[in-house]
């Protein structure tokens, strides 16, 4: 049996990985700026994760969610501390994209009603209805486009206002910075405008914190940056630094009831284990703080660097945009230099997405292999 081959390969097998360097198989070691999609939050095979990983799996790995599990009660608790949101409830599940379908499935349940509004250039995830708000047609099949879905521009809260007006509108489903779609944003006058319209119109503001969250921007979620609450928050990606871990953060005006929501693998003693301890390094090293540090140095180093357009997004969730197709830059950084980074719908765009322990050394060796890259690309 071969692969179904639906992914571009690179010809780079990873063996290892230590806080931001991966070793392939030839022994050669890649500076990761990118932790697989913004996944790795804590670094590769971070020491303490490690222990508690193995530890867990030698008593108990998985059973279902129909015994207690007093792991889930822990990581909610930890979650809610450090997030600042101790009175919103935790219904865990094990990816992005689930937490946005079960985010989007409550909404409904909730209010009845069933047309989503989403944004331009957005991205939810590949199942049926985060898909469906997900803003790229050639991911979206024929079933999934069974949804109701009006995508609009963003900050442009005229043309949001008009069609929650119109009063069959479930939900609208906005990314604190986008990811995929190019490191766009709503700025704070727009998301303050965006909460008071949907309360206006009882209309469910879910905010997707997938890549977003958990201190990336330099807050623990980038929607806090922006003095709001959302009704319902999407997490994953960090969350687990790797081990699969979703869930959404729902706010106490939602009633749960048996069987409203499920999940076959989210919430196992694993899962939990590996969220407890991604919370537990988030907080023992203040991590949130090097964000913050590491992304002023960044802002300030970059500016060195010829031909950028714009630096976007917020802490360790950056995107340095050129006036050409990066493509080849991209290559040449991972093939040549050694470094991981990530593309976007923006071709222009090169995303930095390392784990959150990055250091400043890191950065001065992109900002030269990126200066040297460019250069010899000119000649």
């Amino acid at each position: 049996m071969n692969l179904f081959n639906v992914y571009p390969l690179y010809d780079i097998t990873p063996v290892k990985a230590v806080d931001c360097t991966i070793t392939d198989n030839n022994g050669v070691e890649y500076l990761d700026l990118y932790s697989g999609h913004g996944v790795i939050s804590i670094g590769h095979t971070q020491p303490d994760y490690v222990v508690k990983l193995k530890n867990q799996l030698d008593h108990l790995g998985f059973y279902s969610n129909a015994i207690q599990n007093p792991l889930q009660v822990e990581l909610a608790q930890k979650l809610g501390k450090l997030s600042g949101l101790e009175d919103y409830e935790l219904f865990l599940c094990s990816s992005g994209a689930e937490a946005n379908e079960n985010a989007l499935k409550l909404a409904s349940f909730h209010n009845g009603k069933s047309r989503v509004v989403a944004f331009d250039n957005s991205f939810h995830g590949r199942t049926s209805a985060a898909v469906a708000v997900t803003d790229n047609k050639k991911i979206v099949a024929p079933i999934n486009a069974q949804q109701v879905v009006t995508f609009l521009p963003l900050n442009q809260i005229e043309l949001v206002e008009a069609e929650l007006a119109k009063g069959d509108v479930t939900a609208v489903i906005i990314e604190g910075i986008q990811g995929v779609g190019g490191l766009d944003q709503g700025t704070t006058e727009f998301f303050q405008a965006l909460e008071k319209a949907c309360k206006k119109h009882d209309v469910v503001l879910i905010l997707d914190e997938v890549q977003s969250g958990y201190g990336r921007s330099g807050k623990f979620f980038a929607f806090q940056h922006h003095g709001i609450n959302a009704d319902i928050i999407s997490v994953a990606k960090g969350m687990g630094n790797g081990f699969p871990v979703g869930a959404i953060l729902i706010s106490p005006k939602f009633e749960a009831s048996f069987g409203l929501l499920g999940t076959t693998f989210g919430g196992s003693h694993l899962s939990c284990a590996a969220g407890i301890a991604v919370l537990d390094v988030i907080e023992k090293l203040n991590l949130i703080d090097n964000v913050n540090e590491v992304s002023a140095y960044f802002s300030e180093q970059i500016k060195q660097v010829p031909g950028i357009k714009q630096v976007k997004g917020k802490g360790l969730m950056l995107g340095v945009e050129f006036d050409f197709d990066v493509s080849a830059l991209r290559k040449k950084l991972i093939i040549e230099k050694h470094i991981f980074t990530g593309s976007a719908n923006n071709k222009n765009l090169l995303r930095i997405l390392p784990p959150l322990t990055v250091k400043k050394a890191d950065i001065d060796t992109f900002i030269v292999a990126l200066k040297e890259s460019l250069e010899e690309l000119k000649n």
